[in-house]
């Protein structure tokens, strides 16, 4: 009897010992799946993290867009002759706009209408760039451009622009098309009125530039369209040539400009095309004049002159990881052969050099600005009438005022 109680005692405690053990086993099973999720909730939080912060722009952040709609029909090589002499100077307007202290990323976009080279079936309508930042290829495109004469649509210009464009979404976005030319606004089969609608309706407004008397223009429904569009209305004198006030600022702004261009180092694909392109930008400027390429030197010493698809100082500062990530074929070819390590360091030489010439840029901008001011005064250079930089310079800061923009000094 007193042997059946031990079996049974032992029989139990054995049972006992095994449901502990699967107990034990469960738990250590739940720990590590619970410790395996964490983890690579953790990783991805992370990458999350990595992305927004280094590679993925804030979706949110404030834009100012312009469409430039220029007529490129045979009477308007003066107006494409303007367009080259003040670019420069409608984007350094556009640079001192601030939203709530922060500087909007500025995005423009060009077209062309009214040329016989262009196809009927587009209604003579070409997009010369997509609304980006790359104010190299703006550049470039704009001095490629040549007139030849042609039946200028204006309605179905504006409809393309406005129907094209990823056009900004936010409340604080500023978005203005500009078109410049001649002849009557309403030719073509696309009315004005209605394109002119749709653009309100994305939160667009329409300003038109009549090249030529005011009055015709008005008579010729230019007014009407940036009436309706709650834009304004410019006439101008396209053949007009601008005047430029030569400042003692410009020489070493000019070579400042060289020195800047030394602190940009070319990686992959792109480097050799686009490090020439800004070259030759600065040759285009200068054909101009010395003071447009003084202009474009400024710009260039700004925070929207960026280049990161192509130089790796500017990819660096937006990608911390940026140069760990280089593949050997994107290496600079002046570094080949040389670690990461010596090339990140290089990288960060250039980035003091260039902050350090981009803020001398700034400080002579502001006194050769200054010295414009007073020589205009002085010899009453101003009188007062529009040419196309003018117009839109200062609707843009008509129009920034209303959105609540505040305008640096």
């Amino acid at each position: 009897m007193h042997l059946f109680f031990v079996l049974i005692k032992n029989d139990i405690n054995l049972n006992i010992m095994k449901k502990i053990s699967f107990l034990s086993a469960m738990l250590a099973v739940i720990f590590a799946l619970y410790t395996y999720n964490t983890k690579s909730q953790t990783i991805v939080d992370e990458q999350t993290t990595s992305q927004q912060t280094n590679n993925i722009p804030a979706k949110d952040s404030t834009k100012i867009q312009v469409a430039l709609l220029l007529d490129t029909s045979n009477s308007m090589d003066g107006l494409i002759d303007q367009a080259k002499s003040r670019l420069w100077d409608i984007v350094n307007t556009l640079t001192t706009l601030k939203y709530k202290g922060v500087t909007p990323s500025i995005e423009i976009s060009l077209y062309e209408y009214g040329n016989d080279g262009l196809s009927k079936a587009e209604n003579f309508i070409r997009q010369v760039t997509p609304m980006n930042n790359d104010l190299d290829l703006l550049s470039e495109k704009l001095f490629a451009l040549r007139t030849n004469g042609g039946l200028e649509y204006c309605g179905a210009v504006i409809q393309r622009a406005v129907s094209d464009i990823d056009w900004g979404t936010q409340e604080s976005d500023m978005k203005l098309i500009y078109i410049a030319g001649n002849e009557e606004f309403n030719q073509g089969g696309v009315s004005y009125k209605e394109s002119v609608a749709a653009a309100l309706g994305k939160g667009i407004y329409v300003n038109t530039i009549y090249c030529g008397n005011r009055e015709l223009g008005i008579s010729e429904l230019w007014q009407d369209g940036a009436t309706r569009g709650e834009g304004k209305y410019f006439n101008i004198d396209s053949d007009a040539k601008i005047r430029y006030i030569v400042t003692p600022y410009d020489d070493r702004i000019d070579a400042c400009n060289t020195i800047l261009n030394n602190t940009y180092i070319g990686y992959g694909v792109l480097a050799e095309e686009r490090t020439a392109n800004q070259a030759a930008q600065d040759s285009n400027a200068g054909s101009i004049s010395k003071e447009n390429k003084v202009s474009r030197a400024i710009s260039k010493s700004k925070a929207v002159y960026k280049n990161d698809s192509w130089d790796l100082v500017d990819k660096y500062e937006k990608d911390k990881n940026a140069i760990k990530n280089l593949k050997e074929s994107e290496m600079p070819k002046e570094y080949k052969g040389k670690s990461k390590v010596e090339i990140e360091a290089i990288v960060k030489e250039k980035q003091a050099e260039r902050s350090k010439i981009q803020s001398e840029i700034s400080e002579l901008a502001k006194q050769r600005q200054a010295y414009i001011d007073a020589e205009m005064k002085k010899t009453d250079t101003d009188t007062g009438a529009d040419d196309l930089g003018k117009a839109i310079n200062s609707s843009i800061i008509a129009f920034s005022k209303t959105k609540g923009y505040e305008i640096a000094e």
